[in-house]
């Protein structure tokens, strides 16, 4: 039990931070707006996740908190549908967030099976959910979290490699000296934050 709390107070602040990253780059004012509308999503994605993780030893949500995460991201969802059109990565924001629905179906007071919160349902005897949806997702979150993970390892090494991993490129100053980039550094920690929500994601699947 107390081993089930304390993975879900991890999820959530690993949730909460990446949720406030993505928020405040919707405040940097770099980008494009189509990069600070995603930023926003992925904000919604970080905070939702981290309410939805907190342990129900501490805060037990109301019987209609699943009816409003189910609304927001459905909502979310027809969102990502439609600016799936103007680049794939809307498609991850899509079935993140038809996830999330499915989460909260699954926790709602009288879904079958239910067990209580995502951050702690291993600990309350599992939620239920069906299991074959919960296993498609799961493959997904995984291929997901290795694909992201090969992005961020040095280029060369073998499991970089395995997990799809492509070279960096290297951008060099007038003297030949490396410069180093901003713009290079944030997209590192962008793609960090991606990657944590995937590892969160897979964590809280596990748990139905």
């Amino acid at each position: 039990m107390h081993g089930g709390a304390l993975a879900g107070w991890l999820l959530m602040a690993l949730c909460a931070v990446s949720g406030a990253y993505c928020l405040l780059r919707t405040r940097t004012g770099t980008g494009t707006p189509q990069e600070r509308r995603t930023a926003r999503g992925e904000a919604l994605m970080g905070f939702g996740m981290a309410a939805m993780a907190v342990p129900a030893a501490v805060l037990t949500p109301p019987e209609g908190a699943w009816a409003v995460y189910g609304v927001v991201f459905g909502a979310a969802a027809l969102r990502a549908l439609w600016s799936a059109r103007h680049g794939s990565h809307h498609l991850h924001h899509l079935v993140g967030s038809l996830a999330m629905v499915y989460m909260a179906v699954t926790m709602a007071p009288g879904a079958a099976g239910a067990g209580g919160h995502a951050g702690h349902g291993a600990a309350a005897g599992g939620a239920g959910g069906v299991p074959l949806l919960t296993g498609v997702l799961l493959v997904y979150y995984a291929l997901y979290v290795l694909r992201s993970a090969g992005h961020l390892i040095p280029a060369g090494t073998g499991v970089a490699s395995f997990a799809g991993g492509r070279p960096e490129g290297v951008v060099r100053g007038g003297r030949g000296g490396v410069v180093g980039s901003a713009t290079g550094v944030g997209t590192e920690l962008t793609m960090a934050c991606r990657l944590t929500m995937g590892i969160a994601m897979f964590a809280m699947l596990l748990t139905l």
